[in-house]
């Protein structure tokens, strides 16, 4: 991913990924607005303000939360999951802006793709792990 010029602003681009959650982020030259897929982050996440705070620790991070808009495209999962995918991918995005950023980034852990996932269901069993229930007469 690169940074390319559109009518003479720098955008950055990211993917972050967590759970089935999948979000493209793109960074502009802005005053700090949050779009997520066509609607402003306070209404998207309105149900938990926390979540805001969440994916705009890597620019508060780098003190750089006044200077970009977050313009994201995100689907699949939950908001759980979404908020986290976008936090990765503003990190990368800030990764792409200026290779210095990698660093504080790492230390705080913002670059770290969290690995978890639902297990499949096994045949034989309820779920991933629930069997059924035993009797032994």
């Amino acid at each position: 991913m690169q940074a390319t010029e559109t009518t003479d602003r720098a955008v950055y681009w990211g993917t972050g990924r967590r759970k089935s959650s999948v979000a493209r982020v793109r960074l502009v030259p802005g005053n700090g607005e949050l779009t997520v897929n066509g609607r402003p982050g306070d209404l998207y996440f309105q149900f938990n303000a926390a979540y805001l705070t969440l994916l705009k620790a890597p620019l508060e991070t780098l003190g750089l939360e006044n200077e970009y808009d977050i313009l994201v495209n995100a689907h699949g999962g939950g908001l759980t999951g979404q908020a986290d995918s976008i936090r990765l991918g503003v990190a990368r995005a800030l990764c792409e802006l200026d290779p210095e950023n990698r660093s504080p980034l790492k230390i705080e852990g913002y670059l770290t793709r969290d690995p978890r996932a639902k297990e499949r269901k096994k045949y034989g069993l309820h779920k991933a792990r629930k069997a059924p229930q035993y009797s032994k007469r």
